[in-house]
């Protein structure tokens, strides 16, 4: 029986981990692949850590530890398009304040940048980027939008204060 529910788990685990019908997963729910260090672009296939743990991957998702210090940056390994909508999940501590980087903007997942952000709790965002401009959503309400700067870029997480998880991390292009 025990046997039988982590397999059931482990099925579960991934199954949430398959983006959704038209999307490509920006990140499989079990490693880094797909990413690079931003200091000296070491790339991140395979590996399940980065920068010394802390950036690490448990229970399919991303996750920033706090404990580990260092203003780091993962990003993908590839440039994503000029039009294109990325999606995900995230739960962060009281003291989240890591950013996210798209096209020449730096959004701040923070309380003092998003009004609704709820403690330890899984909330979604949405960046929709398209014609010059960037819509921030959080669980179906808008709550920013940005002009975005020169050509299409990699997307980076950095890692600043706080905790942060981050899980079903998808994009759809146009």
């Amino acid at each position: 029986m025990r046997i039988l529910a982590v397999l059931l788990a482990l099925a579960a685990l991934a199954a949430d981990c398959q983006p959704d019908a038209g999307h490509t997963a920006l990140f499989n729910g079990k490693d880094l692949s797909g990413w690079k260090q931003t200091k000296g672009g070491e790339s991140l296939d395979g590996k399940t850590e980065a920068y010394a743990k802390r950036f690490t991957v448990s229970d399919g998702a991303i996750v920033i530890d706090p404990k580990v210090k260092g203003d780091v940056h993962i990003e993908t390994q590839k440039a994503l398009p000029k039009t294109v909508t990325i999606q995900f999940e995230f739960q962060g501590d009281a003291k989240c304040n890591n950013d996210l980087f798209l096209h020449g903007m730096k959004f701040d997942i923070s309380s003092a940048n998003i009004k609704d952000l709820k403690v330890d709790t899984w909330q979604t965002l949405v960046i929709a980027v398209k014609d010059g401009k960037a819509t921030y959503t959080l669980d179906g309400k808008a709550v920013k939008t940005m002009a975005t700067k020169g050509e299409p870029t990699s997307f980076r997480i950095r890692a600043e204060f706080g905790s942060i998880a981050i899980r079903k991390l998808q994009m759809k292009a146009e």
